[in-house]
């Protein structure tokens, strides 16, 4: 397993954001091309990359993604493979998520199983979002499998663990982009404007009744403003400004009634601040959900592999673009335990390297059963 960890640290130092991941596709075709290529056919999309590889006796095509964007985060750990690109880091484990799939292709290039395996290194899920394109690519419907797995680290799991459940695995989410535009001036005027910092601040304040006030108790979502901008200097009175935020719910339904809340509070803010309003929900990613029988058979046949604990979790208010995926595939995701004590988009994110041989020897194992 040297060899992967190699390849994790390798990744880790070139982090690019969404479809910008020039480096790491071209890595990533250079390390696959240096194996055996009796069985493998290799197609590029964007930045992202397919590789199939051709089974003994297919009867069915198991497929596997793998993310491989990383963020806009500046580095604060203490590797001694820091990234090398600046206010760029790997702080949501997809060079955890490349590799292991590296090592299944490698293994499965020499020890092919009788159906066909598809291994999608997926760009942008981070951001802007490639799941759903890439998913409507001729080559993916070309080549588009019966089933398909993916996995995520979790840090607060220890490393030998998986964690999993039938159904709704994470949120739907959908990001916010609120723009304001009013009327500026000198602040010994404030008679004479319309000012959007007053604008915006209230906004957010009436953003939070929205899960206090319109959403059924039983059910779950949250709404957060990420940040705000506005105004120039401390003594002119902002003209513009800006909110960005997430949405995140348990169901498709609350996520259109939290919207809907959105745009009336936003014409509200129009009409009492007499300004002009946009709103942008962005990109909307759909929620992952497991498919039950998939997900049950997965646990059962975990619970007999030695060195692995599988145990059931709750959903989570996770985002994840392998949603789509799963909309159109049956399959499931996974946790994968990788013992960090900084969680997910951290700058300080270290997980355990250990994690990868985990999944990779049970994913070997596992797609062999279904595989044969």
């Amino acid at each position: 397993m040297e060899r992967f960890v190699q390849i994790r640290r390798d990744l880790h130092m070139i982090p690019e954001l969404g479809f910008q991941e020039f480096k790491t596709q071209e890595y990533i075709l250079r390390y696959i091309k240096s194996l055996p290529q009796e069985r493998l056919e290799i197609k590029t999309w964007e930045t992202g990359i397919f590789v199939k590889v051709n089974g003994l006796n297919p009867k069915k095509t198991i497929g596997y993604r793998a993310d491989i964007d990383g963020l806009p985060i500046t580095e604060e750990t203490e590797y001694d493979f820091k990234s090398t690109h600046e206010g760029r880091m790997h702080a949501c484990g997809h060079d955890f998520h490349m590799t292991i799939a590296l090592g299944l292709i490698s293994h499965f290039a020499e020890y092919p199983v009788d159906d066909h395996l598809l291994f999608i290194f997926q760009p942008a899920e981070e951001g802007p979002g490639g799941a759903e394109p890439m998913l409507q690519s001729t080559i993916m419907q070309e080549w588009k499998p019966d089933v398909i797995l993916g996995l995520h680290i979790a840090p607060e799991y220890p490393v030998g663990t998986i964690a999993l459940k039938e159904g709704l695995l994470f949120a739907n989410t959908s990001e916010l982009f609120v723009d304001l535009k009013g009327k500026g001036g000198h602040a010994a005027y404030p008679h004479h404007t319309n000012d959007m910092i007053i604008a915006a601040c209230s906004l957010v304040t009436q953003l939070q009744t929205i899960v206090a006030r319109n959403v059924d108790p039983l059910d779950s979502a949250v709404v957060t403003v990420g940040k705000i901008t506005g105004g120039t200097v401390q003594n002119i009175i902002a003209e513009t400004a800006r909110i960005e935020g997430t949405v995140r719910t348990l169901s498709l339904e609350s996520m259109m009634k939290v919207k809907k809340r959105i745009l009336s509070l936003v014409e509200g803010i129009e009409v009492g601040y007499e300004c002009k309003a946009t709103v942008d929900f962005g990109a909307m990613y759909h929620q992952v959900y497991n498919d039950p029988s998939l997900t049950k058979e997965f646990f059962e046949f975990v619970k007999n592999i030695e060195n692995v604990d599988a145990i059931r979790c709750k959903e989570a208010m996770t985002g994840e673009d392998f949603g789509f995926m799963l909309k159109e595939i049956p399959g499931f995701m996974f946790w994968l335990g990788v013992d960090s004590g900084y969680g997910l988009h951290h700058s300080k994110l270290q997980p355990n390297e250990g994690a990868i041989e985990t999944a990779i020897t049970l994913l070997i194992k596992y797609i062999q059963y279904k595989g044969m």
